[in-house]
């Protein structure tokens, strides 16, 4: 009986990667939640930004705005203390060591 085998080139072994322990790993309930969270914020202060290029003299839309960018700013800097940075470039602060290349993109979200 010829073995199935002959010929053929033999199966690498599969890469298995160490994973850091007690790591929040992006892309958990916790992680989607807090960034939709985010996103909502962020969403409705492009859309007033928008509604405030036509009308600049409305005050409540420009303290609902600001109120909005401190809301954000409040949930941005718990969401990088606890998963890393959203955006570099100065915009974030960051841990020792960078943290930018272990966030997960946008779109692996």
């Amino acid at each position: 009986m010829a073995n199935r085998n002959e010929g053929k080139a033999p199966e690498e072994p599969k890469q298995e990667f160490a994973q850091e322990p007690n790591r929040n790993v992006p892309g958990d309930e916790a992680y989607r939640a807090e960034l939709l969270q985010l996103q909502k914020v962020d969403f409705a202060l492009v859309e007033l930004t928008l509604y405030l290029d036509t009308h600049p003299n409305d005050l409540q839309a420009v303290q609902q705005f600001n109120q909005l960018a401190q809301t954000r700013a409040q949930i941005a800097h718990h969401f990088e203390m606890k998963y890393g940075p959203l955006m570099q470039f100065g915009h974030s602060f960051t841990r020792f060591p960078w943290q930018w290349s272990q966030s997960p993109w946008p779109w692996e979200v």
